[in-house]
C-alpha cells in the first residue's frame, strides 16, 4: 500500500517556511500531521470516540504536549532514564493549546477527544511551542471530527520597535514584549504573555501583528483539508437528548425567581448559590423519583441556561451585577503584611471573597531550581508556586498533587512579578513565593500577584515597582451591539461570561496578561476599552495596597540568612575549594557559614551565607588570605610548619609556604634551629625576595628584631 503524502507550506515574511505534512505517519489516528519549521518537527495526532459516555454533559477534551529527549540528542534525567510525568513547561504548553481549541467544538459534542502533540526533532535556539496549536488544529482539520476551526497560534515579540513572529530563543530573551496569540481567521481566541511595562497600545498592536500571521496559517489549513477526502464530511452524532416541552416548563417555572436572585445584589457567593439551588430543587419536587431519574440531567442543563440568561440579561440590560456592584467597581480590599513571624516575608491580600496568604522565602544559590528539559535547561532563582486547596471554595475533594490549573496560575503570577525583581548583581538570593488561596470567588491568580508584591516588600526585596493584577470580564449580545465590560469579575461572571482577561502591571505599564475569549467577532475597539478599564482598576488596587506598604522594607528580617558575594580570580577557585573540597569544608566547619562557589567567565563568584556577621567576616578573611598574592617587603604572621637542618618552612598565607633560612632567623650565629623555633609556633616574618631561578620565596625574621650591638 502506497502512502498518499500531502504537504502544504506557509511562508513567513522573514523567509522561513513552515510545512504541514499528512498521510505519512500515524494513519490510524482520526487525524495526524507533522509540522516542520527548519529542523524542528512536531507530530500531532487526534482521536475521538464515536459515542459519548452516558450522562456526559461536557466536552472531555485532553491535550498533552510532550517533548522527546531524543529530539535534542539528550538523555532524560532521573534513575529510569525515560520520559515520565510532564514537566511544568509541557503542562503550560498543553494548557495554551487546550484553551485555544476548546471553545471551537460544538456545544453538544461530548465524545472523548485525545490530542497528543509530540516534539520529535528540535533545532537549536528554536522554540517549538509556538507551533503546537498549529499542529493540533491541522490534525483536527484533516479529520472528520466536528470542529469549528481552523485556528493557529504564534509567538510575537518586540525588539527595538520591530515585531517578530515565532522568534528564536535568544531573541525572546532580549524582547520587551512576548505574547502567544491564538486566533481563527476572524477572531482572537487567546492571548498570554509577559512585558516590560509596555503600554496598552503596544500590546494591542502586537496582537494585530500576530493575527495577520495566523490568518495565513489558517488559510493553508483550509487548503490542506480540501485535499483530504475524510475531512470533507464531518461525522454525525447525537450526544444530547432534548425535550422541548420540559425546557419550556423549566423556563416558565424558574425564570422569574432566578431573575430576582440575579438582581438582588447579594454579595455572598454561597447564599446566592443556595438561592439558585432552592429554585431548581423546588421545581424537581414536582416530579416523581422515576421521572426525575430519567429527566434530571436535562432539567439541570435547561436550568443552567436559565441562570446564564438571567445573569447576562441583568448585566446587559440593567447594568446590575450579581453582587450589586457597578460594572467598573472593584470589590473591597484589605491587606496585611508581616502576618507570619517566622517567614522571611508574608502578606494577606483579600478582595471581596478571594483571599491569598503569600509567603516569601530567601535562599542561596544552592536553592536554585534546575531546569532539565529537552529544549530548555539551566537554573532559575525566582520561583512562584500557587496552591488551590478545596476548602477555598467550601468543597471537600481529594488532593492528588499539583493540578494543571495551579501550574498555569502560578506561572502567570510569576511572569507578572519577575519583571520587577532586582537583577543578580543587586539580589544575592534565590526567591520563592508561595500563594495559598484561602478563599476563592474570582481572580485568585491576580490576588497572588498583589499578595506577592506585598510579601516581597515585607521581605525587604528591592523590587523596582509594586505590581497589581485585575481580572476583566465581558458580556455581549450577538453582533456586539450591546456589551458590558466588567472589572474584577466573580467566579460566576467568568463561567457565564464571554471573556476572562487578566492584566497585571505597575503604574507605568503592563507586565503580564492572560486572555480567553469565548465569543466570535470581538472588535479591537472593545479590547481597547477593556484594557483602559483594566488600567484604571489596576491603579486603584495599587493605591489600596500602598495603604499597607508602599515600598520595600529597608532591611531583611533578623532571621533571614545574610548573603555576601565576593569575586576572586578564576585561578584561585581550586585553592579555595581544596583537594576533594577539603579547604572549603574546613572553612564551613570552623565558621558555621555555608559557602558556594561558581565559575563565571574569568572569575569565581562566591556566596557566603550565614545568620552571623562574624562568621561571614571570618570566611572573607580566610578567602582573602588564600587569594592574596605575597608581596616582597610585606610582613606576615606565619606558622612554622616544618623545621629542617638549614632553616624552617613557614606558612605565611593559607597554602603558601616559604623558606626561612637559618641565617635569617637571628642576628647571631645559630647552630640549631630548634633552639629558637618550634613547629606550630606563630612568628612574624618579612618576605625579602624570591629566587630568580626557582621563583621560591625567601623570608627573614631577623630584620624584624633589633640588632644587638
Amino acid at each position: 500500500m502506497t502512502n498518499q503524502v500531502i504537504t502544504k507550506s506557509i511562508q513567513l515574511k522573514d523567509g522561513r517556511t513552515i510545512s504541514i505534512e499528512t498521510g505519512k505517519l500515524a494513519k490510524q489516528a482520526d487525524g495526524s500531521v507533522v509540522v516542520k519549521m527548519g529542523e524542528t518537527m512536531l507530530l500531532a495526532t487526534v482521536v475521538s470516540n464515536i459515542e459519548a459516555r452516558e450522562n456526559t454533559d461536557f466536552l472531555p477534551l485532553s491535550v498533552d504536549y510532550k517533548e522527546k529527549y531524543a529530539a535534542t540528542g539528550k538523555f532524560p534525567g532521573g534513575f529510569f532514564k525515560r520520559e515520565a510525568r510532564p514537566s511544568e513547561y509541557e503542562i503550560l504548553i498543553s494548557r495554551l493549546v487546550d484553551r485555544a481549541l476548546r471553545p471551537l467544538f460544538p456545544e453538544d459534542y461530548h465524545s472523548e477527544i485525545q490530542m497528543l502533540i509530540t516534539l520529535i526533532s528540535a533545532e537549536k535556539d528554536a522554540s517549538p511551542d509556538a507551533l503546537a496549536a498549529l499542529a493540533a488544529s491541522s490534525a483536527l482539520s484533516v479529520s472528520n471530527i466536528p470542529f469549528n476551526g481552523p485556528i493557529s497560534e504564534v509567538r510575537v515579540i518586540k525588539i527595538d520597535e520591530e515585531f517578530i513572529i515565532n522568534p528564536s530563543i535568544s531573541q525572546i530573551k532580549e524582547a520587551e514584549l512576548e505574547l502567544i496569540v491564538a486566533a481563527s481567521m476572524e477572531n482572537i481566541l487567546m492571548v498570554e504573555g509577559e512585558m516590560k511595562e509596555v503600554s496598552e497600545a503596544v500590546m494591542l498592536e502586537a496582537i494585530k501583528v500576530a493575527h495577520e500571521a495566523i490568518k495565513d496559517q489558517c488559510k493553508v489549513q483550509l487548503e490542506l483539508a480540501e485535499m483530504i477526502e475524510k475531512s470533507k464530511i464531518k461525522r454525525e452524532y447525537n450526544h444530547e437528548n432534548n425535550d422541548d416541552e420540559l425546557r419550556d416548563k423549566v423556563i416558565k417555572a424558574t425564570s422569574d425567581k432566578v431573575n430576582e436572585i440575579a438582581k438582588s445584589g447579594n454579595t455572598n457567593k454561597h447564599e446566592r448559590h443556595d438561592a439558585f439551588e432552592a429554585v431548581i430543587n423546588e421545581f424537581k419536587e414536582t416530579f416523581s423519583e422515576e421521572e426525575l431519574e430519567e429527566k434530571e440531567i436535562m432539567i439541570n442543563r435547561y436550568f443552567h441556561d436559565v441562570e446564564k440568561e438571567a445573569v447576562r440579561s441583568s448585566i446587559l440590560n440593567e447594568r446590575i451585577r450579581l453582587d450589586g456592584r457597578k460594572l467598573d467597581e472593584i470589590r473591597p480590599i484589605w491587606s496585611e503584611v508581616d502576618y507570619l513571624p517566622t517567614a522571611h516575608g508574608s502578606a494577606i491580600f483579600t478582595r471581596g471573597e478571594t483571599q491569598s496568604l503569600v509567603t516569601v522565602t530567601l535562599g542561596s544559590r544552592l536553592d536554585e531550581q534546575m531546569i532539565d528539559g529537552a529544549v530548555f535547561e539551566g537554573y532559575s532563582n525566582f520561583l512562584l508556586h500557587y496552591n488551590f486547596p478545596p476548602f477555598s471554595t467550601g468543597e471537600a475533594r481529594p488532593m492528588r498533587g499539583t493540578s494543571r490549573r495551579e501550574v498555569g496560575h502560578g506561572n502567570l503570577a510569576m511572569r507578572a512579578l519577575k519583571q520587577v525583581i532586582p537583577g543578580n548583581s543587586e539580589n544575592p538570593y534565590t526567591i520563592r513565593i508561595v500563594s495559598d488561596i484561602l478563599e476563592s470567588n474570582g481572580s485568585s491568580s491576580m490576588a497572588s500577584v498583589c499578595g506577592g508584591t506585598l510579601a516581597l516588600m515585607d521581605a525587604g526585596v528591592k523590587i523596582s515597582k509594586p505590581v497589581s493584577g485585575i481580572a476583566m470580564g465581558l458580556i455581549t449580545e450577538p453582533g456586539n451591539k450591546k456589551y458590558a465590560i466588567l472589572s474584577d469579575i466573580l467566579g460566576d461572571e467568568d463561567h457565564l461570561g464571554d471573556m476572562d482577561f487578566k492584566v497585571t502591571g505597575t503604574e507605568n505599564g503592563i507586565t503580564a496578561c492572560q486572555m480567553d475569549i469565548k465569543v466570535d467577532g470581538l472588535p479591537y475597539e472593545i479590547l481597547e476599552e477593556a484594557l483602559e478599564q483594566a488600567r484604571k482598576g489596576r491603579i486603584h488596587i495599587l493605591g489600596e495596597m500602598a495603604k499597607t506598604i508602599s515600598e520595600p522594607n529597608a532591611d531583611y528580617k533578623p532571621h533571614v540568612p545574610r548573603i555576601e558575594k565576593i569575586t576572586i580570580a578564576k585561578e584561585f577557585i581550586g585553592a579555595v575549594i581544596g583537594p576533594g573540597g577539603k579547604v572549603i569544608q574546613e572553612m564551613q566547619k570552623e565558621t558555621g557559614a555555608t559557602i558556594s562557589i561558581e565559575e563565571e567567565g574569568e572569575f569565581g563568584i562566591i556566596d557566603i551565607i550565614s545568620n552571623d556577621k562574624a562568621s561571614i567576616e571570618a570566611v572573607k578573611a580566610k578567602i582573602k588570605a588564600i587569594t592574596t598574592v605575597p608581596e616582597v617587603g610585606e610582613i606576615y604572621k606565619g606558622k612554622v610548619k616544618k623545621i629542617v637542618e638549614f632553616g624552617a618552612f613557614v606558612e605565611i598565607l593559607p597554602g603558601k609556604e616559604a623558606l626561612l633560612h637559618i641565617s635569617e632567623i637571628t642576628w647571631s650565629h645559630l647552630k640549631d634551629v630548634k633552639s629558637v623555633l618550634k613547629e606550630g609556633e606563630e612568628i612574624e616574618v618579612k618576605l625579602i625576595g624570591t629566587d630568580p631561578r626557582s621563583g621560591k620565596m625567601k623570608l627573614s625574621r631577623k630584620v624584624l628584631i633589633p640588632r644587638e650591638r
